[in-house]
């Protein structure tokens, strides 16, 4: 007695089913197309702009009759359970998997068909043989252990080349030629030493693709790749310009639903972090436009504040409506650490020198606010280094470490900047203050140039104020927007090139 482990396609006869694997192969192949399936087709991480494909073929082609073969069917099957792209090892043990399946079934049947032949009714144990052919028309019975295992067991390990978040991307004008181009304007300060800062005075570009305010800028960390400048907005979107040769916008990447609040790019420069009022997190290729999404909405806050590690670019912490920050780790979509704090919301976050501590600002305004609106963490044991670190009764929107010296600035709601030292007890340097410009409830950046020599800070009346570090005096002031500018930023090479965005979606270069 033979049991039926599959399923046919028609009602034929055995002897038919192995009559019809006989047909010309020449016929059709002149007939149809091959029958090719295309499993994943992705920008490799470690190559630029090289497409790497990996395909699967079939052990059968499909007859004229649009019967599939049972490896098809496979993947369509492997398909609809997982909802997300494959890569070439998934591919090749799935497609391996099942043709053992049709090939244990093929060596059964033959094994059945003969001992009901000779009369004795025993059933003989399957012979497993590799083979190159597979039965046609059947579809493999696949074993609820090997689906259960197939479909949960691939998605947590290289999560971020697998699964592709629904991001619509929109190419400027030449985007993609210009993404990974080295401008003429920066080549020839790639090799030579950063020169003095000076004041920038005219205007190079007026960015205003954005329909609602920008919220935060910032220059790839690449220098060959430093013309590119990323910007989030309220308007749901994340947009990269060109921002030094032409002042286009290269590309547009709408992942988030809600305003993005947060936006960061790696070290690598090719893949861009972006955090929102949705609860969402995307991890985006800059090349490609896909996107791995982090966490889902699940988490109980809005994001508004993000920061890579300085010396893994796999894990970044991110802070937001909620009195915790936690750190994440890419590569195993999980959260390694939980640091909390009796606040309600986070509002930027810095990491000190190599990395072992960071910063955070908080919105508690209260009588006892002095060990609550500036938190120095470490980062390994999540435990609170000092809570005494500012005492004055105003939240701090953002926090900048200075590029040499060991020392940190806080924009402060009172309208000024105060010192800090980056060494415990990072005491408060009462000497210095930066005052003049406003800030007035806005979450007003500040930055030092790269010669640590010049600090720049927006203002809640769209100006650009430039400090002396040294002296707290104030150099010169820029009248750059209409609305309140909300950041400001130096290029990481090019000498006295600065990029401000603000409230009503402008985005400009200066020089």
């Amino acid at each position: 007695m033979s049991l039926s482990l599959v399923a046919y396609d028609d009602s034929d006869s055995e002897t038919e089913t192995e009559n019809t694997e006989v047909p010309n192969t020449s016929s059709k192949q002149t007939g149809q197309p091959s029958s090719s399936v295309n499993c994943v087709q992705y920008f490799a991480p470690g190559s630029l702009g090289t497409k790497s494909t990996y395909e699967m073929q079939p052990a059968e082609n499909t007859d004229c009759s649009g019967t599939s073969t049972a490896c098809e069917d496979a993947s369509e099957h492997y398909v609809q359970n997982n909802n997300a792209d494959l890569t070439s090892p998934y591919c090749k043990r799935a497609y391996s998997g099942h043709t053992a399946l049709c090939m244990s079934y093929k060596n059964y049947e033959q094994a059945s068909s003969s001992s009901t032949n000779s009369g004795n009714g025993v059933s003989h144990k399957r012979i497993h043989k590799d083979s190159s052919t597979a039965v046609k028309g059947i579809r493999p019975y696949i074993p609820k252990r090997l689906r259960q295992e197939n479909s949960s067991m691939p998605e947590k390990k290289e999560c971020d080349q697998r699964e592709n978040s629904d991001c619509d991307v929109k190419l400027g004008i030449s985007g993609e030629q210009n993404l990974r181009k080295i401008s003429e304007f920066i080549k020839p300060y790639l090799g030579s030493k950063y020169k003095l800062t000076e004041v920038p005075k005219s205007l190079i570009f007026c960015m205003s693709k954005h329909s609602g305010p920008v919220n935060e800028i910032q220059w790839c960390p690449v220098w060959e790749q430093s013309h590119m400048l990323l910007s989030a907005s309220m308007d749901k979107t994340v947009k990269v310009w060109d921002a030094v040769d032409t002042g286009c916008c290269l590309k547009t990447y709408s992942c988030h639903s809600c305003a993005v609040r947060a936006a960061q790019w790696s070290s690598c420069g090719r893949r861009i972090l972006s955090g929102g009022f949705d609860s969402m997190l995307h991890l985006t290729d800059v090349e490609t436009g896909k996107g791995k999404q982090i966490f889902s909405s699940k988490n109980e806050f809005r994001i508004s504040a993000l920061k890579f590690l300085p010396t893994d670019s796999n894990i970044f912490i991110c802070g937001g409506f909620s009195p915790e920050v936690k750190s994440w780790d890419i590569r195993m979509s999980k959260v390694l650490r939980v640091y909390k704090a009796a606040v309600q919301q986070t509002l930027d976050m810095l990491f000190l020198p190599e990395g072992k501590e960071f910063l955070t600002s908080t919105d508690a305004v209260s009588r006892d606010s002095a060990d609550r609106t500036i938190i120095a963490w470490d980062f390994q044991s999540a435990a609170k280094i000092s809570n005494q670190i500012f005492h004055e009764r105003y939240t701090c929107p953002s926090l900048t470490l200075h590029p040499k010296e060991s020392v940190f600035v806080a924009q402060t709601n009172g309208n000024y900047m105060a010192l800090f030292s980056a060494q415990r007890p990072y005491r408060i340097n009462k000497k210095k203050r930066y005052e003049g410009h406003k800030v007035e409830g806005f979450a007003v950046g500040c930055e030092f140039s790269p010669d640590g020599t010049l600090l720049v800070t927006g203002s809640s009346d769209g100006k650009v104020f430039f400090y002396n570090y040294h002296t707290a005096r104030i150099i010169r002031t820029l009248s750059a927007h209409k609305e309140a500018c909300v950041s400001a930023i130096f290029h990481p090479v090019l000498p006295s090139l600065l990029a401000t965005c603000d409230w009503a979606g402008e985005v400009k270069i200066w020089q």
